[in-house]
């Protein structure tokens, strides 16, 4: 059963009359990172100058921001601190309202989306191999550059991609990084045709990877500690639905982990069948416990991890979105109430994604 997201069909207005750009906008920005729940926020809302686009970038108001666990690694200190009073977010969607110097691929009007991955370097041996998603030069929206929880962006035009005209902004916007990881976690999960796919945690990227498997006939079973995700996860059709340290009804082919909860690992192993493969999904990770070899290793399985992903994932999963018409479920929040979205996904109950309304389209 589809997610039943309110959705209309998008339509592409480009326009070659400039908009009007504002000097100052409004943006939140990480202070001291710490517990978005705390005493004292790690994040501000405030004024910040509107970026101005560098060579081989465009200026993007934005429309929506997706609400990532991602952020709140960034906000909470998960992740070092990669830029001082950085803006959050990297699941933008938005119309390009400046061209910088030399620029040609989108024209004034054009509706993009931007994600995580901002820039590699080309030349190193993992960006030559086709493997950029482990360039050790590269750089991330909303963690080393200011991201989308802001009322304009920047973004080097050749990580930028065009949204499909299916979707509307707020729709589109978690497709971005929850839907393209998702993709890439469940590509290196080795899911067999017609096997059985576990997934641990049930937010804004495994109920996209849920919606991707049971399109291609994958029975997906859900394990995650939120009684509402689990109702959620079965209204989508997964197959069970339980508490994230039980043991699945069968046993799993795959597995991908979403939670960033290493206590996780053991039972996920656990419930493999003989070769199969467990991919964790997440940017971080609290430490994996002791294994033992007999119970959760032997028997040919396999433990792999996710790192962001390549722009040829991008383009792949969203135009298998478009042709499945995934749509995530959304919970609208408007740009000033950041902090509640970041501590609803901090709960980690969540029925599909949050998303920031910033402007309209």
């Amino acid at each position: 059963m589809k997610s039943q997201s309110t959705t209309t069909m998008a339509t592409s207005h480009q326009s070659s009359i400039p908009e009007t750009i504002p000097t100052k906008m409004k943006a939140w920005e990480v202070v001291k990172p710490g517990p978005i729940d705390g005493a004292q926020s790690p994040l501000k809302f405030t004024t910040k100058p509107v970026p101005v686009p560098q060579r081989g970038e465009v200026l993007v108001r934005v429309i929506a921001c997706g609400v990532c666990h991602t952020d709140l690694h960034v906000a909470e200190g998960d992740l070092p601190v990669h830029q001082d009073h950085v803006t959050p977010g990297h699941e933008i969607v938005g119309k390009v309202v400046k061209n910088g110097p030399a620029t040609s691929r989108f024209k004034l009007g054009d509706r993009i989306g931007i994600p995580w991955l901002r820039w590699t370097c080309g030349v190193c041996e993992y960006c030559r191999a086709g493997k950029e998603n482990l360039c050790p030069n590269s750089l991330y929206t909303g963690w080393d550059h200011d991201g989308g929880y802001a009322e304009y962006v920047t973004v080097p035009e050749g990580f930028a991609y065009r949204i499909p005209e299916r979707f509307d902004s707020l729709t589109a916007a978690p497709l971005l990084c929850a839907g393209i990881i998702g993709y890439r976690a469940f590509e290196r999960a080795n899911v067999p045709a017609g096997g059985s796919l576990g997934l641990y945690g049930f937010g804004g990227s495994a109920h996209l990877t849920a919606q991707l498997a049971m399109d291609q006939g994958i029975e997906v079973h859900v394990l995650t500690r939120g009684e509402d995700a689990r109702k959620f996860a079965l209204q989508l059709g997964a197959a069970s639905a339980n508490g994230a340290y039980d043991l699945p009804p069968v046993k799993l082919d795959s597995a991908i982990i979403y939670a960033p909860v290493g206590d996780i690992v053991p039972k996920a192993l656990e419930a493999l069948k003989p070769g199969g493969t467990l991919a964790m999904a997440g940017i971080h990770s609290t430490d994996i416990p002791a294994l033992s070899y007999t119970d959760h290793i032997f028997h040919e399985k396999n433990l792999t991890s996710v790192e962001s992903n390549t722009r040829r994932d991008g383009e792949e999963f969203l135009r298998l979105a478009d042709r499945l018409d995934i749509h995530p479920e959304i919970h609208e929040y408007p740009l000033a109430d950041a902090q509640k979205a970041l501590e609803y996904v901090s709960h980690g109950d969540i029925k599909g994604a949050c998303v920031l309304r910033v402007s309209e389209g």
